[in-house]
């Protein structure tokens, strides 16, 4: 929650985007950590974790596929490619990742507050 609180204060769009991103990321792999059955190692090739959070928590498989579809703007963002992420693609992944972590952390029964300051450089905000 602190990566995407820092993020939304930004005043670029690119850090809001990635941190947004990441927070997403970062939940989504606790989700797994909590859900997956320990198996033998294997010589498989490593998967993304939004396709390990498909098959641990298909009740999250669509904001496994939302988040999943950001990966390469936000590889773009990290990059410093112009014209990457536009403050209203940054403000409504902040928005969706605030969410979704409150989501997440019903789903694994932790206590979540929202209410992040979300207008906080973001310029597209109505």
């Amino acid at each position: 929650m602190h990566e995407l609180a820092e993020a939304v204060t930004s005043s670029h769009p690119y850090d809001r985007y990635c941190g947004a991103h990441m927070a997403a990321l970062h939940a989504s792999a606790a989700v797994v950590a909590a859900r997956a059955v320990p198996a033998a190692p294997t010589r498989r090739r490593p998967r993304s974790v939004w396709d390990l959070l498909y098959r641990e928590a298909p009740e999250l498989a669509d904001w496994a596929a939302y988040f999943a579809s950001g990966a390469t703007r936000r590889a773009a963002a990290q990059a410093g490619l112009p014209n990457a992420v536009t403050d209203a693609e940054a403000a409504e992944l902040a928005r969706e990742a605030e969410v979704y972590l409150g989501v997440v952390a019903q789903l694994l029964g932790l206590p979540f507050q929202d209410g992040l300051p979300l207008g906080s450089g973001d310029q597209a905000a109505s």
